[in-house]
């Protein structure tokens, strides 16, 4: 079983994957556009190099995306909302990198530090418009204050 994060995007969900794919050292293994669905899918000309289908694998996980316009999802103009995508782990350097690349472009929500539960820990909206979290998880027996 995978519960996978779906993310709307209004025509840059390929360049979104594909910074994601090098940020995050993940494989693209799906990016379907709606210029390839079926013959009598009519697609206007705008929307024919958008995807309405992206798959991004980094190890045993995964992110699905695709483009979509207001007519289709009516809020896709408004600022995310609800949720974060999380990238956890256990190596602070790897959490500094990924943040630090998240983050460019972006806007920051909370500065990559030492909290009371993580060595490492930031918050963000990249600037795709996707909220992040990046999270070091704490070595057994780490407390605040050791990094």
């Amino acid at each position: 079983m995978k519960i996978v994060t779906s993310l709307s995007f209004k025509g840059e969900c390929r360049a979104a994957f594909e910074f994601y794919a090098e940020v995050l050292g993940g494989k693209i293994t799906a990016a379907l556009p709606y210029g390839d669905g079926p013959p009598d899918m009519p697609v206007p000309p705008h929307y024919k190099d958008w995807l309405m289908h992206c798959w991004l694998e980094v190890g045993d996980q995964a992110i699905m995306g695709a483009d979509m316009d207001t007519q289709w999802a009516p809020n896709i103009d408004k600022p995310k909302n609800g949720f974060d995508v999380t990238f956890h782990t256990d190596d602070i350097e790897d959490g500094r990198r990924v943040y630090r690349a998240l983050a460019e472009g972006g806007q920051v929500g909370m500065d990559f530090s030492e909290t009371f539960w993580s060595p490492g820990y930031g918050s963000l909206t990249d600037r795709f418009g996707i909220p992040w979290m990046v999270n070091t998880i704490p070595s057994e027996g780490w407390t605040p204050g050791q990094a």
